[in-house]
């Protein structure tokens, strides 16, 4: 991306955020519940990145998504820590690409652990890839307005002369 002098940069204080220091298998462990107990936040992260064409206008969006991170992992490690760490462990050592059929019996009782205590049930199979609609509080960004030139010439006609294509097939006749 090419910046200018235009261009407004975000300050160093409002890119600091501290990060969720956890490893790649506790992670996958708790993916499923974590993007449940999040879904709000995470899908108006993403509505805003895909709307705005501009991260430097979602950061407030990341923050929340790092914040809820913290709170759901937080509230992991105060009820459900033995069976999560169980579960981690168990994707970490059972095979090498951290594969989710090795371990069903600890998924198992991690997936009770977090349904009897936050009453979150493990989504089920292509449960994140479902199309949602998003109820957000955001204005909808302006559209810009497509530009328009006046100098553009006019279509060809259809029986212009077409020479035969110089490799190959000419597709557009």
């Amino acid at each position: 991306m090419v910046i200018t002098l235009d261009h407004e940069l975000p300050t160093e204080a409002e890119l600091t955020m501290p990060e969720l220091k956890l490893s790649g298998p506790a992670l996958r462990a708790g993916a499923f519940h974590l993007g449940k107990y999040c879904q709000d936040t995470f899908n108006e992260f993403m509505l805003c990145r895909s709307e705005e064409n501009d991260p430097r206008k979602c950061l407030k969006e990341g923050r929340d998504v790092t914040n809820c991170s913290f709170e759901f992992f937080r509230l992991i490690k105060k009820s459900c820590y033995d069976e999560f760490t169980q579960y981690a462990h168990c994707l970490d050592r059972s095979s090498a690409d951290l594969n989710y059929k090795h371990c069903r019996n600890t998924q198992n009782v991690f997936d009770k652990c977090v349904l009897d205590n936050f009453n979150i049930e493990r989504p089920g199979y292509g449960y994140f890839c479902r199309a949602q609609i998003v109820d957000t509080k955001r204005p909808k960004p302006e559209v810009p307005e497509k530009p328009h030139y006046g100098d553009v010439p006019a279509a060809l006609p259809d029986d212009a002369p077409r020479p035969p294509a110089k490799y190959g097939a000419r597709t557009f006749v």
